[in-house]
């Protein structure tokens, strides 16, 4: 039962922290070092967790979703087809990291603790900054989007929250709050599930030993996520419109300094 209890809290710790600025992977590889679980496949733990943030994200933007879908099958709404391009174009600084440099990217999650506790005391610094931009009036353009996107393929460094700093760049470009947070949510998902597929793929072709105890730690761990993301996602739109990002700024500098000095 101690076991299940860590999968829960982690599964927690991600659900909470993919949506609110605080940077889920940094959170996750740290606590599952100090909680002492996923040692033999720490990716793989991360790549669950996400992808259950990631249906947590489509079941809140579900009419939104589904309003872009019927805009590109039916080529009719231009505003939708639009943000479907944007939308695209915003991914392919991330696909691209992860077609030439996935081996890499693993590497980032090996014994990375220190690296992580530096970097969010970065993604706080950056959330602090974020009171100076005051108005937010102009919608997303092609090139916001691709700016949005290379500092989504930042974030792939464990400790720099995604959606904190997709949004405070988004604020930094003047684009209204509500489009921020909805932008930056809506970004990660087709990478996400693309990265999920290619990850159980690979864990299968390579014939990776896992065991049924860790398989279902990995469920736990994925429902656990999947709830908490649903209270999680709904909540940070509204902490985005009120301005409040600093406050996840001192907490990410705090625990970031904490964790340098305890580790």
């Amino acid at each position: 039962m101690i076991e299940e209890l860590k999968y829960i809290i982690l599964g927690l710790i991600q659900g909470l922290a993919e949506f609110f600025p605080i940077s889920s992977s940094g959170h996750v590889l740290l606590f599952a070092n100090i909680l002492d679980v996923a040692e033999n496949h720490p990716l793989l733990l991360s790549i669950t967790v996400h992808f259950a943030t990631t249906l947590s994200t489509i079941i809140i933007y579900k009419k939104r979703i589904s309003n872009l879908l019927i805009g590109i099958c039916q080529y009719q709404r231009k505003a939708d087809m639009q943000f479907s391009i944007k939308l695209l174009i915003s991914m392919i600084p991330i696909v691209t990291i992860g077609f030439f440099f996935r081996d890499k990217i693993d590497l980032l999650f090996k014994d990375a603790q220190q690296l992580t506790c530096v970097m969010l005391v970065f993604t706080g610094c950056i959330l602090i900054l974020s009171q100076m931009f005051k108005k937010s009036t102009n919608q997303i353009s092609y090139y916001h989007a691709l700016i949005l996107g290379l500092a989504q393929g930042l974030a792939i460094i464990p400790g720099i929250s995604r959606s904190g700093i997709t949004i405070v760049i988004a604020l930094g470009c003047k684009i209204k709050r509500l489009e921020a947070a909805e932008f930056s949510f809506l970004m990660v998902l087709l990478p996400i599930i693309g990265i999920t597929i290619i990850e159980i793929y690979t864990v299968y072709s390579l014939g990776i030993s896992i065991d049924v105890a860790e398989i279902k730690s990995l469920v736990i761990a994925f429902s656990a996520s999947f709830i908490s993301g649903l209270f999680a996602c709904k909540y940070m739109i509204r902490i985005v419109q009120r301005n409040n990002l600093k406050y996840f700024g001192y907490y990410c500098c705090f625990i970031g300094v904490l964790l340098i000095i305890i580790l």
